[in-house]
């Protein structure tokens, strides 16, 4: 009795097991509590953590994604709520022509975990208590074009303890190294249809790790508008990558 598996295996063409979709958390250790906040602040020059001061770095913030746009002449759109974001960055990633830079930046307001202050006086003394709450605030998505992954992006919070989100895709990353290395392949929108080198694919799909991954982050923070400057970051206030949460293998066919 013919079953559903032989039916398929006459039509596979290719068969290949490759990191999917990558979505990381990026989070700066050193910023998780309300001390750790006003140390920041404090090594910032802020001897009072008022949180008008963190409005002020947000604004800069804003200030300084603005410029890097006008600079680069990189459009900055809004995203209303409820719409798919891809389906609206499609566009500029089809008309985009360079081999490498930001393709457009999103802008969106949604839910984070981030610092609110609580007032305190002492006599004549003002103090501010910060613990973490669910706020709406703005977050700025850099649609990204990598030499060496393609199409990506990295979502960064504009409000501490300014979390980012960094998405990658397995099989563009190994379409960009078939590409790099000269070895032909018919693309699927999300994979491979056809290759002249399957062994050698799969081998290309294995390299993915750890390494490329920290690589493509550390690339990107030199290259955007930054929520850390080089002293913070002197000062132990760097992101970390952690918790993958979605990888998915799939199979080429």
């Amino acid at each position: 009795m013919t079953t559903v598996n032989d039916i398929l295996k006459e039509h596979v063409t290719l068969d290949i097991e490759c990191i999917d979709r990558l979505y990381l958390n990026g989070y700066i250790p050193k910023m998780q509590t309300g001390g750790q906040l006003v140390s920041f602040l404090w090594q910032r020059g802020y001897r009072i953590p008022s949180p008008a001061i963190l409005g002020k770095l947000t604004q800069q913030y804003k200030s300084d994604v603005e410029q890097f746009a006008a600079t680069h002449d990189i459009p900055i759109i809004h995203f209303e709520r409820g719409v798919r974001k891809d389906d609206v960055v499609a566009e500029y990633r089809a008309a985009y022509q360079k081999a490498e830079g930001v393709v457009v930046i999103g802008v969106a307001q949604e839910k984070a975990n981030g610092f609110k202050a609580k007032k305190r006086t002492q006599g004549k003394k003002v103090g501010f208590d910060y613990s973490r709450q669910s706020l709406f605030v703005n977050h700025y998505y850099f649609y990204i074009q990598d030499k060496d992954f393609g199409p990506a992006f990295i979502k960064v919070c504009t409000y501490a303890p300014y979390t980012v989100k960094v998405c990658l895709n397995g099989h563009e990353w190994a379409k960009q190294q078939c590409r790099q290395r000269g070895i032909a392949f018919e693309s699927l929108d999300n994979g491979f249809l056809s290759c002249e080198d399957p062994e050698q694919l799969q081998a290309i799909c294995d390299e993915l790790g750890p390494t490329q991954i920290e690589h493509f982050f550390n690339k990107w923070q030199n290259l955007l508008p930054w929520r850390l400057t080089a002293a913070d970051q002197q000062a132990g206030f760097r992101y970390r990558l952690s918790s993958v949460l979605s990888s998915v293998f799939l199979m080429g066919l």
